[in-house]
């Protein structure tokens, strides 16, 4: 497949505020992005509940179509995990867009005209699964392809290009993990975790034969270096994966309600069945704080804290294909108390679709739900088990149905207030919600 000039796979623009409103608190208020003229041929704002672009209409509430980039702009067969990265030199915003043959960068700056600046290609084969997070203007890259490693990209190279540069190649590389299923960054402590991995090397200790946490100091980031391993040793068995498997997790310098874990490194993580804690501060004496179960459990996928750590929010990824829910929900945790969390409920959405990723930004959280697109829901009401939908942008128009397909993730952490959103199936898309909310 080609690569497509931009000019030639995209023409949108937003040249004012979309959905009306009555009067109302914003959130995520930006101004209007300038078009540049002769760039755009068309106004894709949310109205009616709908916004057309390159011959598709999307469903929308309070979220305004920028740009989309199609995938047919795109040498790759589908789209996967998408990340941010702002400039502090110049405060430009680029996306890094994952494929299955290997990582998208791309300048929105001016967001209604995305450049795309080339791509990095896949350290070994293409694969469905490549992750990607952001530590010191570094790309960290994973990916369930064989032997792949983590590849290191040095972001300041994007600095001052204009045009596709075709491909890239990589600053660093390590090679002491294989297929790594996601990648785990916390910026506060400079310590990377490749979960889901598979590792090799003889020098390494037992504890990295489970498919766990591998830990990399990043803090040098173009020279990566083993720390250790550890796992959920409990446990031993898996319907899905194998035993001590952790899917995804987050990891946070603690500065949440209990006291008892002030200053120390957490992380929560989806292991399967079962959102597990645990302190991570002494690396080589890792210690599970505890587990939070839920029922009708089928794969514990992926989870946030909220800003104020009072409250976890996770979702579950087979559950509606194992026929458990007929509906999509979001499960959530007390966890004002590390040692002993506590499961609140469930927000159900009310829509057949799976859920994948969500991230949380101030009082919202940005699901991505494979058929059903992003969706942003209101959790300023969370430990009491009250959730709204207050916006959503359905990037998969051809159905919303529980099955696999459509938006794989997004990133809202922009100082713009701009949201990017990856669909294997459609593209890419630069939104920008117009979330207004009465309390």
């Amino acid at each position: 497949m080609t690569r497509l000039s931009l000019s030639g796979a995209l023409a949108l623009a937003l040249f004012a505020t979309g959905c009306s409103t009555t009067t109302v608190t914003m959130v995520d208020d930006m101004p209007d992005p300038a078009p540049t003229p002769g760039d755009m041929a068309m106004v894709s704002e949310c109205v009616d509940g709908a916004a057309s672009a390159e011959g598709s209409t999307f469903e929308c509430s309070n979220v305004d179509l920028v740009a989309y980039v199609p995938l047919e702009a795109f040498d790759a067969d589908q789209l996967n995990d998408i990340w941010g990265w702002t400039d502090s030199e110049t405060g430009k915003e680029y996306a890094i867009v994952g494929l299955a043959n290997g990582t998208e960068f791309i300048d929105i700056s001016n967001p209604t005209n995305p450049i795309l600046l080339g791509k990095l290609p896949t350290q070994t084969v293409s694969t469905v699964w490549r992750d990607i997070k952001v530590y010191r203007d570094h790309a960290f890259i994973v990916s369930e392809a064989r032997n792949h490693g983590m590849q290191v990209f040095d972001l300041t190279r994007l600095r001052g290009l204009t045009s596709d540069q075709g491909e890239f190649t990589a600053d660093a590389h390590y090679d002491k993990v294989t297929n790594v299923h996601n990648i785990v960054i916390n910026e506060d402590s400079g310590f990377a975790y490749a979960v889901g991995s598979g590792s090799q090397g003889d020098d390494l200790p037992a504890e990295c034969g489970a498919p766990g946490f591998h830990v990399i100091n990043i803090q040098d980031p173009t020279n990566p270096t083993f720390v250790n391993c550890f796992s959920d040793a409990s446990k031993d068995t898996s319907p899905v994966s194998a035993p001590g498997y952790t899917h995804d997790a987050q990891c946070i310098n603690y500065d949440g309600p209990d006291a008892d874990y002030t200053g120390r490194e957490i992380c929560a993580a989806s292991n399967e069945d079962v959102v597990t804690f645990f302190d991570v501060t002494d690396k080589m004496n890792v210690r599970i704080i505890s587990m939070a179960e839920y029922p009708q459990d089928a794969y514990t996928h992926q989870g946030w804290f909220t800003e104020d750590r009072r409250a976890f929010m996770a979702n579950d990824e087979l559950d509606e294909t194992n026929g458990y829910v007929s509906t999509q929900r979001t499960l959530l945790f007390n966890v004002e108390n590390l040692d002993e969390p506590e499961f609140i409920g469930i927000y159900d959405s009310g829509i057949t679709t799976i859920d994948h990723n969500l991230y949380v930004k101030g009082d919202l959280s940005y699901q991505s739900n494979y058929h059903s697109g992003l969706r942003i829901i209101d959790h300023s009401d969370v430990l009491n088990g009250n959730l709204v939908e207050v916006g959503y942008f359905d990037t998969y128009p051809a159905a919303t149905e529980i099955s696999f397909g459509g938006q794989w993730s997004n990133y809202p952490y922009f100082p713009s207030g701009l949201v990017i959103a990856s669909d294997s199936n459609t593209g890419f898309f630069v939104l920008r919600p117009n979330i207004s909310i009465t309390m």
